[in-house]
């Protein structure tokens, strides 16, 4: 199934509960946000090679301790029950000093050290919007931008109740960001080799990342 409608909204009026997230269709993702019930497709395959790739890259390292560091939990698609909102992130990390065991229960109640949302169609508004929030408001230390569109990935810290702009980089940027800076890859891992990406007539893609020593504050998280 092609990733490209929007989230629905299931409804308006009535706060959702675990029970509406249960009910969902088995090949839909379902998550809770502000009240509100959204669900939407299993992603696209572009999406879901950026996801693995970025997966593989850090899993290796620091889930299996493979030619890094080790001591992370590294999961796809966890079920995060953080307050009254339930949300999916395409990939979240826990220091295991954080978090010694993994629970029993279908979902996790401890907030994740890392999470990466990977942008669709289907995804962006949620992921940019309520879900970025829930994440600060909850502490979540570092959060990742995967847009395979755009073949770009953007890293932010949070700093109190904002997110800060870590770095953006593109295309086949070598990447080496907070909070796995311990290791190096190709950003051009995450993409589908025979992917062609256009830029508009008179728009010039630039070619390297912005600084680390600089940071950028981006919009309140709240």
């Amino acid at each position: 199934m092609k990733k490209t409608q929007a989230a629905k909204i299931d409804s308006d009026s009535v706060r959702a509960t675990y029970q509406d997230v249960l009910n969902a269709p088995p090949h839909q993702v379902a998550e809770i946000v502000g009240g509100k019930l959204y669900t939407h497709p299993r992603p696209a395959p572009v999406h879901a090679i950026a996801s693995s790739g970025l997966g593989n890259r850090i899993g290796n390292p620091f889930h299996f301790g493979e030619g890094g560091p080790g001591g992370w939990w590294i999961i796809d698609e966890p079920e995060l029950h953080l307050g009254e909102d339930i949300v999916v992130p395409d990939i979240a990390g826990w220091r295991r000093e954080n978090m010694p065991r993994i629970p029993t229960t279908a979902y996790f109640t401890s907030v994740p050290d890392w999470v990466c949302e990977v942008l669709s169609p289907s995804t962006r508004t949620l992921d940019l919007g309520g879900k970025r929030a829930v994440y600060a408001r909850e502490g979540v230390n570092y959060f990742w931008l995967v847009d395979p569109d755009d073949r770009s990935l953007e890293a932010f810290r949070l700093h109190e109740t904002q997110w800060v702009l870590i770095d953006k980089l593109i295309d086949d940027a070598p990447v080496s960001l907070p909070p796995f800076e311990a290791i190096t890859f190709s950003l051009s891992d995450l993409w589908p080799p025979h992917a062609v990406h256009r830029d508009p007539p008179g728009k010039e893609r630039p070619r390297k990342s912005k600084s680390h020593s600089q940071p950028e504050i981006a919009e309140s998280a709240k």
